[in-house]
């Protein structure tokens, strides 16, 4: 029988990878990504600031750090990119994607938020499912480079597709008769059909498909996973989640 000896080296347990936590507070900054242009959640306001739910939310985590937050402007179609390159975290109403996923991990989630339609109130009755918005004529408008666009393209086959790069004023063009609909996240309806009394949110209590919010988080970082897992739990858990959503939502 042939000894193997093993050094205490070897023996040991490799080192703890660093994580991002830790960057966090030495630098004193949470850098979060987010796109500034889905309100309720995110809204890039002319003097260059942010605001919504996530905006707060951001700010209660920093808060929770110790830390400042410091928001970097990104996009849709860019914002995983941005994120891996930029940020410690994204938010502002991301949805969590397979996706996604195959390059980034995510928190908990902290909102349910399928899709759902939005359409001119006198249109409701004739978009009552996906199969009755599906026909030729009905002109579907969508913002390119995130869910919603892929939704679109996944169900739509019949309707035409109208690609609308300004999320913020994308719904203006159906109020106005230059596009029908709009699949978006049911959230977004509620929200979108305040702002404009000629929009309706369709059955968005009975969404078209199941999706979650979460905030977007490097992969295999668990202890800065768990930090914003269990700020998350302690925020529900004392009302202030539900305090700073129903500021926005209602």
């Amino acid at each position: 029988m042939v000894a193997i000896s093993l050094s205490a080296s070897a023996l040991a347990a490799p080192d703890t990878p660093p994580s991002r936590l830790d960057q966090i507070l030495q630098t004193g900054k949470l850098r979060v990504c987010m796109t500034g242009d889905y309100k309720p959640f995110t809204f890039y306001k002319t003097d260059q600031t942010f605001e919504g739910i996530d905006v707060d939310l951001a700010q209660s985590l920093a808060k929770t750090l110790g830390v400042q937050a410091q928001f970097v402007k990104t996009s849709w179609s860019t914002l995983t990119n941005d994120f891996l390159e930029k940020c410690d975290i994204a938010m502002g109403g991301v949805s969590v994607t397979f996706d996604r996923q195959k390059k980034v991990s995510f928190s908990v989630s902290h909102m349910v938020d399928g899709k759902s339609a939005i359409a001119r109130c006198t249109d409701v009755a004739k978009f009552q499912s996906l199969a009755a918005i599906d026909v030729p004529g009905t002109r579907a408008i969508v913002n390119p480079g995130g869910t919603n666009e892929r939704f679109a393209k996944t169900h739509f086959k019949q309707a035409q597709l109208i690609a609308h790069p300004d999320n913020v004023t994308i719904f203006d063009q159906i109020v106005a008769g230059k596009a029908d609909i709009m699949v978006t996240d049911a959230s977004e309806t509620l929200w979108q059909s305040k702002l404009h009394p000629e929009l309706c949110a369709i059955n968005p209590d009975k969404p078209l498909q199941f999706a979650e919010k979460a905030f977007m988080l490097p992969r295999g970082d668990v202890p800065f996973k768990e930090f914003v897992d269990t700020w998350m739990h302690q925020l529900k858990a004392t009302g202030d989640y539900d305090q700073i959503s129903n500021h926005w939502l209602k």
